[in-house]
C-alpha cells in the first residue's frame, strides 16, 4: 500500500452529523450565548445603573455600569484559552456543552441577585463575578460554534455555513430585546411614560435572565446529539492533537493571531457602538426635558456633567433597534455565498472600507429626525452583517486542525478587548466630549476599520484552504 492510500485509509472519509443537525447546533448555542449577552446589554442600560451603582450622578452611574459590561470582555481571552485547550485536545462536542452550561449557569443566577439596597456594594461585586463567568464562557463558545459549522460544511459552501453561528447574534438581540420590550410595557406605569416602574425594577427585569435556563437546556439537548467532525478525528488518528496547542499557536501561527485579532477589530466597534451604544443615545433625554424632570422632582440639575441624546422611550427606540437588527439577521446570510464566490479576504475588505465611510454619517444622521437615525440604523445593521457573516469562516480558516479552536478563539476573544471592551466607555466619554454630539464617536469607528482594513491587505486568501490539515 502506498503512502498516499494509507493515509487515506486511516481519515474519516466524510462528516457523519447531517447539515440541519450542524446548522441548528451552531445556531442554537450562539443564539443562546447572545441572548443572554444583549439580556445584560439592556439591563445595563435601563436597570443596573439605579439598582447596583446609586451613584448619585446619572453619567457616573452609567459609565460604572457600562463597566461591568465591558469587563466580561477581559474574561474571553481566558476564556478563549481553557476552551480552546479542551476543543483542540478533547473536541469540539464535549468543550461546546460545557460553555454553553457555564454561560446559562452565571446569567440565571445574575436573575437571582440581591441589590444595592439589600447588601451594599457586595451586589456590584456579585454582579462583576457572575459577569466575569459570562465572558470566561462565550471566549469558547462562538469558536467551537464556528468549528461545527466551517469543519462539516460541504465543499465550496464553508463560509455560507459558518453564516449560521454568527446568525446567532441578531437572533439573540431579538428574543433579548422584545422579551424586556414586553415585559417593561406589560409593568409600565402609565403616570409616567418612558421611565422604568417600580415592579419592573423590583422582579421585571429578572425575568429574562431567569428565562435562559429554559434555552439553555434546548441548547444542551441539541448539542448533545452531536458527533465530531471528521477534521477533528482525522487529526485524533493522525497524532496531531498537541499537548499545548496555545503554545504552539503562539510560536508557528503568531502572525495569524495578530492579524485575526486586528481583523475583527472594526466588526467588534461597530456592533456594540450599533446596539449599546445607541440605546444609550437613543433613550437618554434631551437637555431641556432632563432639567424639565430634576424641576418636577424638586431635585437640583447640574448641565454641565449631563449628557443629552435623542429623547426617544425605550419602547419606542427598542422597536427601532429590532427593525436594524432585521438587516443585519439579511445580511448576514447573504455575506455567505459572498464569501464563498469572491473571496472572504476581498469580500471584507470592501465592506470595512465601507464602515470607515459610515463613521461619517454619525452626525447628520442621528440628528435629522426618526427617518435619518432609522436609515442609519439599516446602513450600520447591513454593515454589521457584511463584516460579521464571513469572519465565521475567515478566522478557523486562518489556523490548522490542531490549533483551529484555540488560534480562532483567542484572536476573536482578545480583540473583544479591544473593540468591544472599551466601545461602550469610550464612546460615553467622546459622546460627553463633544457636549452630547456623536461627532467623535463616528471618528473613533472610522479609526477601528483603518486598522482593520491594514490587517485585511495582510491577511492571506483562505477560501481555498483544506481544513482537515
Amino acid at each position: 500500500m502506498s503512502a498516499t492510500s494509507a493515509t487515506s485509509a486511516s481519515r474519516v472519509d466524510a462528516p457523519r452529523n447531517s447539515p440541519s443537525r450542524v446548522i441548528l447546533a451552531s445556531l442554537i448555542g450562539t443564539t443562546i450565548e447572545f441572548y443572554d449577552f444583549y439580556v445584560y446589554a439592556t439591563a445595563a442600560v435601563l436597570v443596573f445603573p439605579v439598582l447596583f451603582f446609586p451613584t448619585g450622578n446619572d453619567t457616573t452611574a452609567l459609565i460604572a455600569s457600562f463597566a461591568t459590561f465591558g469587563a466580561a470582555m477581559l474574561a474571553r481571552p481566558i476564556g478563549a484559552v481553557f476552551f480552546g485547550h479542551l476543543g483542540d485536545r478533547l473536541g469540539r462536542k464535549t468543550t461546546l456543552v460545557a460553555s454553553l452550561l457555564t454561560m446559562g449557569i452565571a446569567t440565571f443566577l445574575i436573575g437571582l441577585l440581591p441589590t444595592h439596597e439589600n447588601i451594599g456594594v457586595w451586589a456590584a461585586v456579585l454582579l462583576l463575578v457572575l459577569r466575569l463567568a459570562q465572558g470566561f464562557a462565550i471566549g469558547g463558545e462562538w469558536s467551537g460554534a464556528a468549528l461545527v459549522a466551517t469543519e462539516n460544511a460541504p465543499a465550496g459552501k464553508r463560509a455560507w455555513y459558518g453564516t449560521f453561528p454568527q446568525l446567532g447574534a441578531p437572533l439573540g438581540f431579538i428574543i433579548a430585546n422584545m422579551l424586556f420590550f414586553v415585559i417593561n410595557n406589560a409593568l409600565a406605569d402609565p403616570e409616567h411614560p418612558g421611565v422604568a416602574s417600580e415592579a419592573f425594577l423590583d422582579w421585571g427585569w429578572r425575568v429574562p435572565f431567569l428565562f435562559s435556563a429554559v434555552m439553555v437546556i434546548v441548547g444542551l439537548w441539541v448539542r448533545l446529539k452531536l458527533v465530531e467532525s471528521s477534521a477533528f478525528e482525522n487529526a485524533k488518528q493522525g497524532g496531531k492533537v498537541t499537548r499545548m496547542p496555545l503554545a504552539v499557536a503562539f510560536k508557528h501561527h503568531w502572525k495569524a493571531l495578530i492579524l485575526g485579532t486586528f481583523a475583527m477589530l472594526a466588526t467588534y466597534v461597530l456592533f456594540y457602538l450599533m446596539t449599546s451604544y445607541t440605546l444609550t443615545f437613543g433613550t437618554r433625554p434631551g437637555l431641556e426635558a432632563a432639567q424639565t424632570a430634576a424641576e418636577a422632582a424638586g431635585a437640583p440639575f447640574d448641565a454641565a456633567a449631563y449628557v443629552p441624546g435623542l429623547g426617544y422611550s425605550y419602547n419606542e427606540f427598542i422597536l427601532m433597534l429590532v427593525f436594524g437588527v432585521i438587516f443585519f439577521g439579511i445580511f448576514t446570510l447573504v455575506s455567505g455565498p459572498l464569501a464563498d464566490r469572491f473571496g472572504r479576504r476581498r469580500t471584507l475588505i470592501a465592506v470595512t472600507a465601507a464602515i470607515a465611510l459610515f463613521g461619517f454619517t454619525f452626525v447628520p444622521l442621528l440628528g435629522g429626525g426618526t427617518a435619518a437615525v432609522m436609515f442609519f440604523l439599516a446602513l450600520g445593521f447591513t454593515l454589521m452583517g457584511l463584516t460579521f457573516g464571513p469572519m465565521g469562516a475567515f478566522l478557523p480558516e486562518m489556523f490548522p486542525t490542531n490549533v483551529r479552536y484555540t488560534g480562532s478563539a483567542v484572536a476573536y476573544n482578545v480583540s473583544s478587548i479591544l473593540g468591544a471592551a472599551l466601545a461602550p466607555i469610550i464612546a460615553v466619554w467622546l459622546w460627553g466630549l463633544a457636549d452630547g454630539s456623536p461627532v467623535f464617536v463616528g471618528i473613533y469607528l472610522t479609526g477601528a476599520a483603518v486598522l482593520t482594513l491594514i490587517s485585511l491587505i495582510l491577511a492571506p486568501e483562505t477560501k481555498d484552504i483544506d481544513m482537515e490539515a
